[in-house]
């Protein structure tokens, strides 16, 4: 049996930031089931925000404009006290990751530069090129092999090992040595990202489905704000591949079949910087309205001139080239909304300790802080991991030093052992790929951009005829190195648990706030709805119910771009 003090499940931002942490002081390991420098927050393409010194000064930059538009971009849903340690903190953790070597794009003085981002107020995007997340992990991979951080590479957890409401430690499938392991810890840490594979069109990699959700979740932790999905405006048509908010913070534009700039119709002082949501159901409704060009509308870059697109947008260029074969320097890109982020998850306070479970943390975007409330801003996810990350492996640390190793009862395994091998022994009539297209047409066609009850209806009622469905899966492989059949079964289920909650949380709320639009409830209702919810599992599907957003300098107010 394997024991660490702290097992970090997810090698991405979140998580090896937390891992570099923790083991300047307590042994360490991280659970990566992809190689950590092919996590998802490689893709991450735009930037960081932080208001920094001399720059900020020098355009009216400050602190205070940069909580004020993380609380109005999260449509007053956001927790404030969480906002403001986001943006206080994020210039230190910036400096940071300059130290440790990232290599940010800079300006003619030697400073890091900065760019514009959706419903910013301010040029304060911290930007490597469009390659912002790559060189981050690249960094914080550098500097976790350093300190000799364990990585578990191509393991899979498959449940946590909770006891007395204490996380004791997790139950993994390691892929190359085919077999189920034990590793117990005094602590675990959770960062394994978003889940957009629950959708048809997607920016995010295949291996985001939301598996630590789904852990949580069946752990008995409820899951917060889960309704809350952003679309990110600009996706590669059809692939739905990111093409950076940096392309618009540059100075692009969106136009229609007609040639319009239409983003005036929408939000006449922001264009095409306004906050995600509101351009995301711009270019829908654009395209749903018969403006749009055979189901897309354009990006046009080439006013940017070629030395500022290969300068500043050169992997942009390369990918238009690639998957659409357009150069984007002579012609504009195809793009349309595509899933993007979570802004709900797990629970946690703003020292990353998951509510309800002693010795259970939680970090980056399966965590739920709620820095992003209703709506997240460009900019803000990357600081998200890094900020969070940092503080929940400092928590951790703190934890462990107090704590034990718990024992791990047989019982417990011989449970997790009989339906891990149980699933890889089903010879039913169902396939795992059928499944899984059938859950992502419901979840993009009536969980998307524009909802309302019938369809969230029917969403809540398909997604849990799709779990029935699950329990006649046949798996065809019956080897157990590097099954990658059984993978997907897996990664299936999570898709397939909180996706229910998605439609059952979106059903409930009976208002229109920030990412969550229902054209039946076009309007904000802070009275009735001003408020988080929880979803708990049940035998009968998710039991919801709600807490209080913490507000503590800005009031709700109308929300103007």
């Amino acid at each position: 049996m394997l024991t660490h003090d702290i097992i970090i499940i997810g090698g991405g931002l979140a998580g090896m930031r937390a891992a570099l942490e923790a083991s300047k002081e307590v042994d360490t390991a991280v659970i990566s089931k992809s190689h950590p420098l092919r996590s998802h927050s490689g893709a991450a393409q735009g930037g960081i925000a932080a208001v920094l010194d001399g720059w900020a000064e020098k355009i009216g930059d400050s602190l205070e404009s940069h909580i004020y538009d993380t609380v109005k971009g999260s449509d007053y849903l956001g927790d404030q006290d969480a906002i403001e340690i986001l943006c206080r903190e994020a210039p230190g953790d910036i400096r940071s990751m300059d130290k440790m070597g990232a290599i940010f794009s800079r300006t003619e003085e030697g400073v890091i530069a900065q760019r514009d981002f959706g419903g910013h107020s301010y040029a304060r995007t911290c930007y490597a090129a469009d390659k912002t997340g790559h060189i981050l992990l690249q960094t914080l991979y550098e500097q976790m092999m350093k300190n000799r951080v364990k990585v578990y590479s191509e393991w899979h957890v498959v449940s946590l090992i909770i006891h007395d409401n204490i996380c004791r430690g997790v139950v993994a499938y390691d892929m190359a040595g085919g077999k189920l392991q034990v590793i117990r810890a005094r602590a675990v840490l959770l960062a394994t990202g978003g889940y957009g594979r629950a959708f048809s069109i997607t920016s995010n990699a295949h291996a985001n489905t939301g598996d630590g959700l789904a852990l949580a979740y069946r752990a008995g932790v409820p899951l917060q704000d889960m309704e809350f999905v952003q679309f990110h405006p600009t996706g590669l048509y059809k692939h739905g591949i990111l093409i950076t908010e940096g392309s618009r913070g540059e100075g692009g534009y969106l136009v229609n079949k007609n040639g319009e700039r239409f983003m005036e119709r929408y939000a006449p002082s922001k264009m095409e910087l306004a906050s995600r949501d509101v351009v995301s159901r711009a270019i829908q409704t654009e395209i749903d309205e018969g403006r749009g060009i055979d189901g897309y509308i354009h990006l046009d870059l080439r006013h940017l001139g070629k030395e500022l697109i290969m300068e500043r947008l050169a992997q942009i260029h390369d990918i238009a080239l690639s998957f659409a074969n357009v150069d984007c320097v002579h012609e504009p890109i195809p793009i349309q909304p595509t899933a993007h982020y979570s802004m709900g998850g797990i629970p946690t306070d703003i020292n990353g300790r998951v509510l309800g479970v002693s010795g259970l943390f939680a970090a980056g975007e399966c965590a739920c802080v709620s820095v992003h409330g209703a709506n997240r801003l460009g900019g803000n996810s990357l600081l998200e991991a890094i900020v969070f990350g940092r503080r929940a492996g400092i928590s951790a640390v703190r934890y462990v030093k107090k704590a034990a190793i718990g024992g791990v009862s047989s019982r417990t395994l011989d449970s997790i052992e009989h339906e891990f091998y149980g699933l890889a022994e089903m010879d039913g009539s169902e396939s795992v790929a059928d499944i899984k297209n059938d859950l992502q047409t419901v979840m993009t066609g009536k969980c998307g951009i524009f909802r309302d009850s019938r369809k969230l209806a029917e969403a809540v009622k398909e997604t849990r005829i799709l779990r029935e469905r699950f329990n006649n899966i046949g798996i065809s492989d019956r080897g157990m190195i590097f099954n990658t059949e059984m993978m997907e079964a897996l990664e299936l289920r999570n898709l397939l648990d909180f996706s229910e909650v998605i439609a059952a949380s979106a059903l409930a709320r009976e208002e229109s706030r920030g990412a969550h639009y229902r054209t039946d409830h076009p309007e904000r209702d802070d009275a009735g709805w001003l408020k988080h919810t929880l979803a708990y599992r049940s035998e009968t599907g998710p039991l919801l119910e709600y807490k209080p957003v913490t507000i503590t300098s800005y009031k709700p107010e109308r929300r103007m771009y």
